[in-house]
């Protein structure tokens, strides 16, 4: 409305004033160019008061507009809710916990009568299964990680879907078995020294000590606890865990997400690397292939070497629970050592499953200790020329070479 109130305005003195110019004389001139402007100033009143009725209008529209659009989302919330009601999986045929050589038999319950054409089961998001109408489906564990599993049942009924959930917990199979050691030797430690990587370089015991402002990794002769060098990390980083792969050291920082890499010989930065996930450092440990980095949960890490990528990882479960605050790690003949923070006992773990199959309690060697500021057990280091274990805490004063037996 208002353009075509501008445009007739506009057009009006285009037309007439040629006629008047030719016709009138000056008098008539004047008062046609003074009827005009008139009529501009009318037109542009005309047009004003359109175009406020025209906001008025438009200001209408989107109030009722945005207005429709919240009633359509409340109505659309309702009925998502309304579909929560529809089905659930049955619980009575789950139990809280599985292992891995058991099946899980699955069944949807149509709780309003809905007319189902199939169902699609999965795990973890991974479809493990389509059964038509609501019959039962029965799924095997063997292949799930230990840990919690979500179940999901996407039910397809009279051309919509609902989706129904649940969860179970996948344990280890296998019974920890009690491990016994001896003590071979005690040597002395740097009772400042709070220990969070602890391994053999050829002769040389390696170590990496935590704290702001505190955080190193040093060689030392473990003998004498003679210090042959030592590489601080600045005032800002954690230091955690090291392991040694291929001539290189490779540390972590606690919360700071960052790496290490050290020439092992020389102690010469090489570079630093930035981690790919948002997970705490705690310890490493390698294999000569992979490298293994523990995160302060239940779960251990593969990295890869060259790129520092997490590329998977696995639950630590006994045969009935998960273990939690997996520490310092050192891979010994096949299985991975793992101090368990605040707690001094070292787990023997499975790094293909992360079953734990054996239990080091070390409570004993407190007795020996007269640190006063000691705490946990923490610090791995298998030495493969003598075949011992070297163990110690944060801020111990001692150090223990242990010989392992079942």
């Amino acid at each position: 409305m208002a353009s075509d109130l501008h445009r007739t305005a506009t057009t009006t003195y285009l037309c007439y004033v040629p006629i008047l110019e030719e016709s009138a004389g000056a008098g008539r001139v004047g008062l046609a160019v003074a009827n005009i402007q008139s009529f501009c100033i009318f037109a542009r009143q005309q047009s004003q008061k359109s175009v406020c009725k025209s906001n008025h209008q438009m200001k209408y529209i989107k109030t009722l507009f945005f207005s429709s659009l919240a009633v359509l989302a409340i109505g659309c919330e309702d009925k998502e809710k309304a579909k929560e009601d529809l089905f659930a999986i049955n619980s009575e045929l789950i139990n809280a916990q599985y292992k891995p050589e058991e099946s899980i038999n699955l069944e949807v319950l149509n709780k309003k009568g809905k007319e189902i054409d199939s169902i699609v089961y999965y795990i973890n998001d991974k479809n493990v299964g389509t059964v038509r109408g609501a019959q039962k489906l029965t799924v095997s564990l063997k292949d799930q990680k230990f840990g919690s599993q979500n179940i999901k049942a996407l039910v397809f009924y009279e051309g919509e879907n609902a989706e129904a959930t649940e969860s179970i917990e996948v344990i280890s199979d296998v019974t920890p078995v009690a491990y016994s050691y001896t003590v071979v030797n005690t040597y002395p430690h740097d009772m400042t020294t709070f220990t969070q990587g602890l391994e053999f370089y050829r002769d040389t015991l390696i170590e990496s000590s935590g704290q702001n402002g505190n955080s190193y990794f040093r060689k030392l002769d473990y003998k004498t606890g003679k210090v042959y060098k030592q590489v601080d990390l600045s005032q800002q980083y954690f230091g955690e865990g090291i392991t040694v792969f291929d001539n290189k050291i490779y540390q972590l920082t606690w919360r700071e997400k960052t790496g290490f890499i050290y020439n092992a010989d020389t102690g010469k930065l090489i570079k630093s690397f930035p981690y790919d996930r948002e997970v705490e450092g705690w310890g490493l440990a390698n294999d000569g292939k992979t490298i293994y980095k523990s995160d302060g949960t239940e779960k251990i890490w593969t990295m890869d070497p060259e790129t520092q990528k997490l590329t998977d990882y696995v639950n630590v479960y006994s045969s009935s629970n998960k273990i939690k605050s997996i520490n310092e790690l050192e891979y010994i003949d096949g299985k991975i050592y793992g101090n368990i923070w605040q707690r001094d006992a070292i787990a023997i773990i499975d790094p293909s499953t992360g079953a734990v199959e054996g239990v080091l309690n070390l409570a004993e060697l407190r007795k020996e200790l007269k640190s006063p500021t000691q705490e946990v057990l923490n610090g791995i280091a298998y030495n493969p020329k003598t075949k011992t274990i070297f163990v110690t805490g944060k801020n111990w004063d001692k150090m223990f070479e242990i010989k392992v037996s079942k």
